[in-house]
């Protein structure tokens, strides 16, 4: 791997929730590194006042020139879901995370992947399940996307239980728009290789290429969705940081981890430059 000096390693942020974030400011403002508001994954905050949120944001981030995203809500979210009134559900949910990124001025909004372990054996079993479930989300996703591209927001689809990295790929594709892009979920990608033959984390980053916006980084052991700091799993890193530097161009990237190691994501980082693999 060729060696980047310090000021050419990519820069790396987090996503924290509004207590983190106050906690972490200095350090998120020292690069303006990249930042995701996880504070509206929940309905119970998206149903209730959320603008108050938006005005503390507001305040704690003056003066803030990184780029900004939110995590949409994505518990019992399914895009591909093919009953009408359970779709109006879940484009209510995403048209509500937009507008949460429009008041606070955010240009990402995380979801969720529809492809799962079940899928991918069952795809080619009649041939009409692919075609169903790209219909599906097509349906529920159609304001969204019109929605999103009149703010200027992108939506990036976070893999989940993927097996073939190249599946989101094609489902971000078959929208023909700039602005829906896909994630990668270290972990995710750890655990699915582990534990359903996926490829590797770095094969992912591969499949995704110039449509990847966004990255989640968080270790894992294959057996569980950690949510550990990066280096206290089984993913090879090196072999990631390589795949990023040859086939990505600058997607966000944010470490994801449990809310007890939020602290300690500074040094985390802080070890990655000393190897020469990020800032």
């Amino acid at each position: 791997m060729v060696n980047q000096t310090n000021d050419n390693l990519p820069v790396i942020g987090a996503a924290l929730p509004i207590e983190s974030v106050e906690h972490l400011r200095d350090w998120l403002f020292d690069k303006d590194r990249d930042l995701e508001l996880q504070d509206f994954v929940r309905p119970q905050v998206l149903e209730s006042d959320w603008q108050e949120i938006v005005a503390r944001y507001e305040k704690l981030l003056d003066g803030y020139q990184g780029r900004v995203g939110i995590h949409g809500l994505f518990f019992g979210l399914d895009m591909s879901v093919a009953d009408p009134e359970v779709q109006a559900i879940v484009q209510k949910r995403y048209l509500q995370g937009l507008g949460v990124c429009e008041a606070l001025g955010a240009t990402q909004m995380v979801v969720h992947s529809p492809f799962t372990l079940w899928h991918h054996g069952n795809f080619d079993n009649g041939g009409w399940l692919k075609d169903h479930l790209f219909e599906c989300c097509h349906t529920v996703l159609a304001p969204v996307v019109k929605r999103a591209e009149n703010i200027g927001c992108e939506l990036v689809i976070e893999n989940i239980q993927d097996v073939d990295p190249y599946e989101r790929v094609r489902l971000a594709e078959s929208f023909d728009s700039n602005l829906v892009r896909v994630s990668i979920d270290t972990g995710h990608a750890q655990w699915a290789h582990k534990a359903t033959g996926a490829p590797p984390v770095d094969y992912f980053l591969k499949a995704a290429g110039k449509h990847l916006a966004h990255v989640h980084l968080q270790d894992a052991d294959g057996f569980a969705d950690r949510h550990w700091l990066p280096g206290s799993g089984t993913i090879l890193w090196p072999a990631f940081f390589e795949a990023l530097r040859d086939h990505a161009d600058k997607p966000r990237l944010v470490v994801e981890v449990l809310g007890k190691y939020h602290a300690d994501i500074p040094a985390c980082v802080a070890r990655f430059e000393a190897e020469g693999l990020a800032q």
